[in-house]
Parts: C-alpha cells; sequence; structure tokens
C-alpha cells in the first residue's frame, strides 16, 4: 500500500512539473564576456538538476572506488570469523556427542584469539577422554598462554584432570587461581578434592554451600554433613577430640554415625569411659544395632555397662545386636552361664558369624569342643557367605559403572 502511495505521488509529481513547465515562458540570460548564452527557464532547470545528478554519482563511485580495499578486508575478517565460530560450534557438538576424535580436530582448527581459549579447553577434554595425556597438556599450555579475560574453564578443566589422576592436593591449588569466583562446578570439585584428602573440616561448610545452590535437597546434605562430622574423628588427639566434641550440637552428638566415630576415636585415644558414655546417651535417645554392638567392644565400667543393657533389654526383647553385647559383656565379667544364655539367644533371634563365634569361643572356654567346632563351622560359613555377597555386589556395580561410561568414538 505504501510503494502504490509513492508511485501515485510521483506520477502526480511528473505531471506538475510538465504543466508548470508548458506555461513557463521564462528564460535565463547567462552573461560570459564576449559570449551571452539565452535558455529558457525550464531547459536550466533540467541543466542544473542533471549536474546535480552526475556530480552526485560521480562523488559515489569515487567513494566506493576508495573504499573498496577495506570493504573487502571487513569481508574477508568477518568471513573468517564465520568459519571460526562454526569450527568451535562443531567442536562443542562433536564433544558433547562423544566423538572426541573429531572434536579435538575441530577445536585445533580454531584459531581466532578470542575464540582460541576456549577451543584449547575442548581440544584438551577431548584429548583427555581419549587417553592422550601427552597432547591434553599441549593443549592446555596452550589455553594458559593465550590471553583470555575469564579462564575460568580451563582451571576447572585441569582441576577435573587432576582429580581423575588422583591429585587432589594440585586440583585444590588449581582452584585456588579462582579466587572468589567459585561458581557451582568449582565448589563440587572443591568439595570431592577435600573428600580424597579427608579434610573433612573443610567439607562441611561446603556441604552447606552446595545446599544452597540447590545442588543437594536437604536430607541428602545431612547425610553428607553427619559422614563428614563422622570421619573428622579419625586421626585426632585426646585435646583435639574434646574440642571437636564440645563445638558439636546435642543433635549432632546423639546422631549414631557420629557417636559411633567419636566413640572408637576416644577407645583408640585410651578413654573408653568417654566412649561408653557418649554410647549411652545417644542409644538413649536413637536406636542402632551398629551402635549397640560397638558398646560391647567398649572396655569401660562392665558392670555398668550390664545394666544399662540389661534395661535396655527391657525395651528391646528381641534385638540380637543387644543379645550378644550382653553375652561379651558378661563373658568380659566371668558371668558364663549369663553369657551362654544371651548367646543362644541372639543366635535363635538371628545367627550371624559373631554370635556364633562368640557361642564357639564360650563353648571351647568350657570344654564343649563338639559344640566349639560346630560353632566355629557356622561363623566361617556365614562370614564366607557375606563375603561372597560383598564381592558379588561390588561386581555388579562396576558392571553397573562400565555400562554407563560412554565409549569414546574416533
Amino acid at each position: 500500500m505504501r510503494v502504490l502511495f509513492w508511485v501515485l505521488a510521483i506520477f502526480a509529481l511528473a505531471a506538475g512539473l510538465v504543466v508548470a513547465a508548458r506555461y513557463n515562458t521564462g528564460y535565463a540570460l547567462l552573461v560570459f564576456p564576449p559570449y551571452r548564452i539565452e535558455l529558457s527557464l525550464n531547459l536550466l532547470a533540467l541543466l542544473v538538476v542533471g549536474s546535480a545528478l552526475l556530480a552526485y554519482v560521480l562523488i559515489r563511485v569515487i567513494a566506493v572506488t576508495l573504499g573498496l580495499p577495506s570493504r573487502v578486508r571487513r569481508y574477508r575478517r568477518d568471513r573468517h570469523r564465520a568459519r571460526q565460530q562454526a569450527a568451535l560450534l562443531e567442536a562443542l557438538r562433536e564433544s558433547l556427542a562423544g566423538r572426541y576424535a573429531r572434536a579435538e580436530k575441530a577445536a585445533e582448527s580454531v584459531t581466532l584469539p578470542e575464540y582460541a581459549s576456549l577451543a584449547a579447553v575442548i581440544a584438551a577434554k577431548a584429548a583427555h577422554a581419549l587417553r592422550a595425556f601427552d597432547r591434553r597438556d599441549a593443549h592446555l599450555a596452550r589455553a594458559r598462554a593465550l590471553p583470555d579475560e575469564d579462564d575460568t574453564a580451563r582451571v576447572v578443566a585441569e582441576a577435573e584432570f587432576l582429580l581423575e589422576q588422583q591429585h587432589p592436593r594440585e586440583a585444590l591449588e588449581t582452584l585456588q587461581g579462582l579466587g572468589q569466583r567459585r561458581h557451582t562446578a568449582a565448589l563440587r570439585l572443591e568439595m570431592q578434592a577435600q573428600q580424597v584428602l579427608r579434610n573433612w573440616d573443610a567439607v562441611v561448610p561446603l556441604i552447606s554451600q552446595l545446599t544452597k545452590r540447590g545442588v543437594y535437597d536437604e536430607a541428602h546434605a545431612e547425610r553428607l554433613r553427619r559422614r563428614a562430622r563422622a570421619e573428622s574423628f579419625r586421626r585426632k588427639d585426646a585435646r583435639e577430640l574434646a574440642d571437636l566434641w564440645k563445638s558439636m550440637s546435642d543433635g549432632q552428638r546423639t546422631d549414631p554415625q557420629v557417636a559411633a566415630a567419636a566413640a572408637r576415636a576416644y577407645m583408640s585415644a585410651g578413654d573408653p569411659l568417654a566412649a561408653q558414655r557418649i554410647i549411652e546417651a545417644s542409644l538413649d535417645r536413637n536406636w542402632d544395632a551398629g551402635l549397640v554392638s560397638l558398646y560391647g567392644e567398649c572396655e569401660g565400667d562392665a558392670v555398668r555397662q550390664i545394666q544399662r543393657a540389661e534395661a535396655w533389654l527391657g525395651r528391646q526383647p528381641h534385638d540380637a545386636a543387644l543379645l550378644l553385647t550382653l553375652a561379651r559383656l558378661c563373658a568380659r565379667q566371668g558371668l558364663w552361664g549369663k553369657a551362654q544364655s544371651y548367646v543362644e539367644a541372639s543366635i535363635a533371634v538371628e545367627a550371624t558369624y559373631a554370635a556364633h563365634l562368640e557361642a564357639a569361643r564360650l563353648h571351647e572356654r568350657a570344654g564343649n569342643i563338639d559344640a566349639a567346632n560346630r560353632h566355629y563351622r557356622e561363623s566361617l560359613a556365614l562370614a564366607v557367605a557375606r563375603i561372597r555377597d560383598t564381592e558379588e555386589a561390588r561386581r555388579r556395580l562396576y558392571s553397573l559403572r562400565a555400562s554407563t561410561q560412554a565409549t569414546p568414538l574416533m
């Protein structure tokens, strides 16, 4: 509609000019001594307009001609940039598809300074997946040498490589290069490195940061915190144990996993009474079979332990672990009859290799060799079955992991 309007307007203007020229009888006199030129006014107008148009065209031609080299250079630069962008996109696409050889080849062809650093990181990841570590290191060195305002991709990739090759300390040092630019992926890598190094005191705040960022839900985060707290008791002396235990809340102290770790640490430090108190406080609030078994290994005040365990038995009359613990405590005090009764009750509830082994020891001490040998055989059979089940579970897990790993494609 707009084009039709302009066409009609031009035709109307032309018709108007023709009519105006027809009724225009004026003339122009140009004097260039000794010459005189007389022209109609219409012709003079046409000459002026035509001269202006011709001058405009000549100026445009000259300008285009003079600017042609720069336009050619700009065209070539844009075309080169487009090819480099296409190569970078191809490298990224092939890397995500698992075609690492193609990804590395495409990334190597990227030389444009603003893309070269990222392309070198992609090539390094592809070479690492292909187990070509020499080429990977060469790509990383190239990325490190290139100017790049944001080297986060290179730092994170390098930390990943170091962690996979079991160099957690070097991975942490690499991540330090990010300074305060710790994004979620970097925090996860830092947490993995700290876990491998068993720096459990540094793991807990990292779990909190990752939870705030939505990486873990609260239930999973609490499980990770519980494990970190439990592991933090390892390799600490008595003073460090006391400080760490005081720094925990009541809820953390009575958590079975944390209490078990703390009790083992105190037992190793030569303070079984402290371990006994920790286990008792936890079991009073949170019943746990593993913690009950550990209570039987704690060589504290045996008489008091028997009393507490028998009080628990009133609430947990069919707990096999508690019955076995009572058998061990009674045997430690020389109460052989009660120990025998408790171990037989434990086997009746749940036959375990530990219960059969304790029964074998009691029968052997009493001189019942046949009964002792029978319990030893039962204990050995249950232990072998447990080992087989564990190995089978490990094989299944290994097969599952192997089947889910992507095979590098050439």
